[in-house]
């Protein structure tokens, strides 16, 4: 393989050998105008593991309150109680929202929210019960770490039994957010009143010692440098050596609209690529790389299958959180359109269950 950026050719010699990459291969990855390159690589990797095939999923969010305690910078989603655009579903209005979908075949149900100090534990227990109740067939992969936390200082219980108690309601599986980027000086400066790094990781870590997947996210394109990036993506490798619990990781671009850093330009396409492919590469230990076409928009989530993404995500069905802070992007899609997506993009199309199970 040919490079106009001939540093690449060293961590080139280490994809084809199955080497790990390290902190400087990554710098070096992040650092370099040969964006094609860099893709080339990852697409190698993504396919050795793959092949042709892209998946998605039929999943429906439920963002159940946007009143939330913590009030990070960077959020547009996120208000307080009493705000003219302030809301919380009851149970009873998360399952007639359940029904409206019922004709539609939903695989899996995804559901964060805020941190909204009216509602007690027993709430967001009765809320796993009720969606197991009104969609049995759908996984239920809920709340954030940050969620996970908030819910064992609100019940007084451990993390351990926190995390119990989700389960036998029907907790199954997680979503990765809430670290954003694992640095102590974005952390202050951004979102002081969330949980730090070794929370979160601790956090996810007894998550999956009961057994129950997660996702991995990166929040990418505010005031984080490629050091902090680089650093970010090593920690969760390192986790991952240790769990095996992480199923995907998600690089998430992040959108400034309405939020305290509206002044900040959106990511570029160039951007969205190098995270995807640098992901790829960097997290040898990762069976999947998620390009989700809401943060980025369709037709960059098409071309990021081909810099080192093996899946869409999924129809999503009604996005919240991205569109308040100016995502362009539909608010979902079809199962058609998700089809097309990726046929379009030279791939095979296989939808899947929350666990890389194929829908046949």
């Amino acid at each position: 393989m040919d490079f106009i950026d001939l540093k690449l050719a060293s961590i080139w010699d280490k994809v084809r050998a199955g080497e790990r990459l390290t902190f400087e291969d990554g710098m070096v990855l992040y650092a370099s105008h040969d964006l094609s390159g860099v893709g080339r690589m990852a697409d190698f990797v993504r396919r050795k593991r793959h092949g042709n095939v892209a998946y998605y999923v039929y999943n429906q969010h439920v963002n159940y309150t946007n009143v939330c305690s913590n009030r990070c910078t960077f959020c547009a989603f996120a208000t307080d109680e009493g705000t003219g655009h302030a809301y919380t579903w009851s149970i009873e209005e998360v399952k007639s929202r359940l029904r409206e979908r019922m004709d539609e075949p939903v695989r899996e149900i995804h559901m964060v929210g805020g941190l909204n100090k009216n509602l007690d534990f027993d709430y967001f227990t009765g809320l796993l019960k009720a969606i197991a109740e009104v969609r049995p067939e759908a996984t239920i992969k809920a709340f954030t770490a940050v969620e996970i936390d908030y819910l064992s200082r609100l019940s007084g219980l451990s993390l351990a039994e926190t995390v119990a108690e989700l389960k036998q309601a029907g907790l199954a599986m997680m979503p990765g957010g809430g670290a954003e980027v694992m640095s102590e000086r974005v952390h202050e400066a951004l979102f002081p009143k969330k949980i730090g790094k070794d929370r979160w990781l601790e956090v996810m870590e007894t998550v999956h010692d009961a057994g129950i997947p997660t996702n991995a996210t990166m929040l990418y394109g505010h005031i984080e440098t490629l050091e902090e990036r680089v650093a970010h993506l090593m920690t969760l490798r390192d986790l991952q050596d240790r769990t095996g619990g992480f199923s995907s990781f998600i690089p998430l671009a992040f959108h400034s609209k309405n939020t305290q850093l509206s002044h900040l330009p959106p990511t570029t396409g160039v951007d969205d690529l190098k995270n995807v492919a640098v992901a790829r590469l960097m997290l040898d230990n990762f069976d999947h790389i998620k390009a989700y076409w809401v943060m980025i928009g369709e037709k960059m989530a098409q071309v990021a299958l081909s810099f080192g993404a093996d899946d869409l995500d999924g129809t999503i069905i009604e996005e919240r959180i991205t569109h308040t802070a100016g995502a362009t992007s539909a608010k979902g899609l079809t199962r058609a359109e998700m089809f097309a997506m990726i046929r379009g993009a030279g791939f095979e199309p296989v939808e899947r269950d929350s666990f890389y199970n194929h829908i046949s």
